[in-house]
């Protein structure tokens, strides 16, 4: 029998095989049918309901009607921010995002700020913007090696570099080895254009040893005692304070000071506990400022909107003629009037008031929200993770940009006492810059170790991809199509 032939009576046997739906039996005239059985009638006979346009339903009209007000724009906007901040990545990205953004933009105000200042000195325009940005090349490769860098690493690293940063603090005080810049001994001499101030790298020795430190005790549950909670770790952060008094520098004495004051709030201290070590600081502080005219000079110059007319709180009185001339979007990148010779450090510890006038009010809330974004990511970090070194660690960090970033604000803003730190990874100082962007690739490595970032990590690899996707196709028959 032919092929057609063969399916032609494949197919009629087929029809053959379907049940046909029952039918009603016509009705005697004029007899009605049941309803069911008229319905079942309508149906098998292949009968349809009219059509009833779209949208003319109970308001008769024939247009849709449009939904409530109930869960619209704004509601679902802040819905959507919502679930894009829970994700796993989130801290990551906005760690690394913020902290270059504002690298980056450091990096073109302090060539704007700096030009007057360089050509000052006889030295080429350029010449701070490239010593910073060798610093921040080099800082970058810090960071970028702290980020691929284990958890066990970074703890491993924490005495060695405690004792390197001691013994480099030590070195300073020593005569003909420190040298002395504005009046501070903290520096040491590496050859040509090149300084070192040990007391920076002081901030992430305490915070790598202290959070090891911390951990181990928790680990050992020894941390509901004061004795262990203090000891050693006051003991060391006080050397380490005296040693950064020696040299007259108060400024980094306070954030050192944040540090472990972040240290004892994470390690739970008591509050009898903490109000006491905190009072103990208050006093200190008191008597060292009262004790030097220098200091209390800057004191003075808080809320001070013109400087009197001995030249008293110049800089305070300038830095707020530099903010007030902004205005709103800022005189353009460059434009400075301040910078030439009226705002002393316009580059370092002035350079927010240098934005402020270029930039404006735009620029200036601009890097405030990078460092509000960093903050909060770090305590995002702080506060998912299951790892008492990486909550210590990364609350110590967070302490230590954000408290930094407020002292230098809150001193151009005229608020705070002037004290001379530089704001972290904006200011020029490659002393400064290099341990802050290590601490920052340390936040970038506790983001990544994150077990759901982690797995989101490894879902973005090309070859983990490819395998996935082989795993979910099915193998078909190879007849069909």
């Amino acid at each position: 029998m032919p092929a057609d032939e063969r399916f032609a009576v494949r197919r009629e046997s087929a029809r053959a095989s379907v049940p046909r739906p029952l039918t009603a039996a016509p009705a005697p005239a004029g007899v009605p049918l049941p309803p069911g059985l008229a319905l079942r009638g309508r149906l098998a006979t292949g009968a349809r309901r009219p059509e009833t346009p779209r949208g003319s339903g109970r308001g008769g009209s024939g247009s849709r009607t449009p939904r409530s007000g109930r869960g619209g724009g704004p509601r679902r906007a802040y819905e959507r921010a919502r679930r894009a901040w829970d994700r796993p990545l989130t801290a990551y990205y906005v760690i690394l995002g913020s902290s270059l953004l504002i690298t980056v933009l450091g990096l073109v105000m302090v060539y704007s700020a700096s030009m007057i200042k360089a050509l000052d000195i006889s030295k080429p325009a350029t010449y701070f913007f490239g010593k910073q940005f060798l610093a921040a090349v080099i800082g970058g490769g810090l960071m970028l090696l702290a980020a691929r860098m284990p958890v066990k690493l970074h703890r491993g690293l924490a005495y060695p570099i405690l004792m390197v940063t001691v013994f480099l603090m030590v070195l300073v005080q020593v005569p003909g080895i420190g040298m002395s810049v504005n009046g501070n001994q903290n520096w040491l001499y590496l050859g040509g254009p090149f300084q070192l101030q040990p007391s920076e790298f002081g901030k992430l020795a305490l915070i790598l040893w202290g959070a090891d430190l911390l951990a181990r005790k928790q680990d050992k549950r020894l941390l509901t005692q004061w004795k262990h909670m203090l000891v050693p770790l006051v003991p060391v952060a006080f050397m380490l304070l005296g040693l950064i008094m020696l040299g007259g520098d108060m400024g980094t004495a306070i954030i050192l000071t944040a540090i472990l004051f972040g240290l004892l709030w994470l390690a739970g201290a008591p509050t009898r506990l903490f109000a006491g070590v905190l009072g103990f600081a208050a006093v200190l502080a008191f008597l060292l400022i009262r004790t030097s005219p220098n200091r209390m000079s800057r004191l003075a110059c808080m809320g001070v909107s013109e400087p009197d007319p001995e030249g008293g709180c110049w800089q305070a009185a300038h830095g707020i003629y530099a903010l007030a001339s902004g205005g709103w979007f800022g005189s353009g990148l460059g434009a400075s009037v301040e910078k030439w010779g009226q705002l002393p450090e316009p580059h370092t510890d002035f350079i927010f008031a240098i934005t402020g006038e270029e930039l404006g009010l735009a620029g200036t809330l601009s890097v405030l929200a990078l460092f509000a974004a960093l903050g909060y990511a770090g305590i995002r970090v702080a506060g998912r993770t299951e790892d008492p070194f990486v909550r210590y660690a990364a609350g110590g960090v967070t302490t230590w940009i954000t408290a930094q970033a407020v002292i230098n604000i809150g001193a151009v803003l005229g608020l705070l006492p002037i004290a001379g730190v530089p704001l972290p990874l904006f200011s020029y100082g490659g002393s400064a810059l290099l341990p802050t962007m290590f601490a920052v690739g340390l936040m970038i490595a506790f983001a990544r170790e994150d077990p759901a970032a982690k797995a989101a990590l490894a879902m973005r690899k090309p070859g983990v991809r490819w395998k996935t996707m082989r795993r979910r196709v099915k193998k078909r028959s190879s007849g069909e199509r």
